[in-house]
């Protein structure tokens, strides 16, 4: 069938990523409800993709190892999750240095045509469908299950987002059965880490105000929605299911293609979620892709209580130190969010903008 493991009497990792052949029949297009045990009800992707990174943990191919982390909800109408992880703010790669939103990818810096085979968990690949992306593990961990979405890294691709990626990721949310499986993208001058393009996938196994809140529409009923009662207002497009990917890749990839020629940075999530008008009355669920623009910040900066990039901006705070995982605020949190983001005009003026852009 379609749905074959390729070289399964393999040793795992050791020959590369396995070929995970899908076929439409493997989307999952309700994914399992928030009430179940993570893995309660794994799809075939998720108990391929999990296997091997707990293989590659227990082969200590990871900076640090990954327990559970301590997580709490911050009281407040955000409803945003606080996670302590202090191990990736101490042992993670520092990243590149980034000078331009337009930086052209640099094969003398570390890119990910240098990952050691073992690091290659899958290579995702739908006859007829958009490119194969290798699946690799991010070696400094947000959650169990944290990796990397790569499409053909030796084309040597700046971090800048294209239709065809976006396209498998949508594709691989499809492809889990759990409803926290989320994906994103970090632009150069949004936090991006390396100038080589790939995507970040993860579990988080908390509920985002993102998934569920209602949307104002900006133009035409199938162009892009404004969400503005969430921790970073967000242009939101969405998919009902496996027939609205290739516009909603379309669509997102040239709004941010427009954020970067009118110098934004900009972040972007890909999660399961309400239709743009709130929770649909028989609970279908479809994708919902959400884009932010922001200032363009190069560098680290000092001073600041954690990073923001897509995880942050959606509400989810991974941090590094105890103390701030303690005692940080909702109002703490938004402040430092809200930093990067654009005042309301600006946003406004440039929804109207993206609008009229892809209404023609």
């Amino acid at each position: 069938s379609v749905s074959g493991m390729a070289a399964a009497g393999q040793e795992p990792g050791d020959a590369g990523p396995e070929e995970f052949l899908y076929g439409e029949e493997d989307f999952v297009l309700q994914a399992a409800g928030w009430g179940g045990e993570p893995g309660s009800a794994p799809s075939r992707f998720d108990r391929a993709l999990l296997e091997r990174w707990d293989d590659r943990m227990e082969r200590g191919l990871f900076r640090y190892r990954l327990g559970p982390l301590p997580t709490r909800l911050l009281p407040g109408p955000m409803r945003m999750v606080a996670q302590l992880n202090v191990q990736r703010g101490t042992e993670r790669r520092p990243p590149q240095p980034v000078q331009s939103l337009r930086q052209p990818f640099d094969p003398a810096a570390f890119n990910f045509t240098r990952l050691r085979p073992a690091e290659l968990l899958l290579r995702l690949r739908r006859p007829g469908g958009p490119d194969p992306l290798l699946v690799a593990i991010n070696d400094s961990p947000l959650e169990r299950g944290h990796v990397l979405l790569l499409p053909e890294p030796a084309r040597g691709l700046p971090q800048a987002l294209t239709a065809p990626l976006l396209r498998g990721g949508l594709e691989a949310a499809l492809l889990s059965a759990h409803p926290g499986f989320r994906l994103g993208f970090n632009g150069l001058g949004g936090c991006a880490s390396v100038n080589h393009l790939h995507l970040h996938g993860f579990y988080l196994r908390r509920p985002l105000l993102v998934e569920s809140a209602p949307a104002r529409p900006l133009g035409p009923p199938h162009g892009p929605g404004l969400l503005t009662a969430v921790p970073a207002p967000a242009f939101l497009f969405y998919a009902a299911g496996p027939a609205g990917l290739e516009a909603v890749a379309r669509d997102a990839s040239r709004a941010a293609e427009r954020l970067a020629d009118t110098g934004l940075a900009y972040n972007l999530l890909i999660t399961r979620g309400d239709p743009p008008g709130g929770p649909a009355p028989d609970g279908q669920r479809g994708l919902r892709v959400l884009l932010w623009a922001r200032r363009p910040s190069f560098g680290a900066k000092a001073g600041a209580a954690f990073n923001v990039a897509l995880c942050e901006l959606a509400g989810y705070l991974p941090l590094p130190e105890a103390r701030l995982f303690e005692e940080i605020t909702e109002e703490e949190a938004l402040r430092a969010i809200r930093e990067h983001l654009l005042p309301e005009p600006q946003l406004l003026r440039l929804g109207e903008d993206l609008a009229r852009l892809l209404a023609d």
